[in-house]
């Protein structure tokens, strides 16, 4: 029988996504394409040609402000909880790679014993950033 290791067990956990983790790589994904800023250009066009309906052109200038500070708001946070989870899964992958590294390098410990305290080192340093 296959023995798993805890990054695999750790990974399958966290498969399922939460409704907001869903919405953010929804967004996240179409706030990187072309249609997200044509959205974003109609908004500042819309804003520039209504000016002659605002009877005072201050007002009309902090509506912009306004939906710009709002839309920057929300994307800072849909993007920075992405950034977030891609983090997470290199560094997932990064400690799946240093557990296989290490068990490769058991193996090979049997014909060098220096490699012991190596393998010992790699297996403490994984996992290491959940710790700090």
């Amino acid at each position: 029988m296959e023995q798993r290791s805890e990054a695999a067990e750790s990974r399958e956990q966290t498969d399922g996504r939460s409704l907001f983790e869903g919405f953010v790589e929804k967004m996240y994904q179409g706030a990187s394409r072309a249609p997200f800023f044509f959205i974003c250009l109609f908004i500042v066009v819309a804003w520039l040609v209504s000016a002659p309906w605002w009877h005072d052109l201050k007002s009309w200038q902090v509506a912009i402000h306004t939906v710009a500070s709002v839309l920057s708001l929300l994307l800072l946070v849909l993007l920075e909880n992405a950034s977030r989870r891609s983090e997470e899964a290199a560094q997932e992958k990064m400690n799946v790679i240093a557990e296989a590294l290490a068990s490769l390098m058991e193996s090979h410990a049997r014909n060098d014993p220096e490699l012991d305290e190596a393998v010992q080192k790699l297996r403490d340093a994984v996992g290491l950033e959940e710790r700090h």
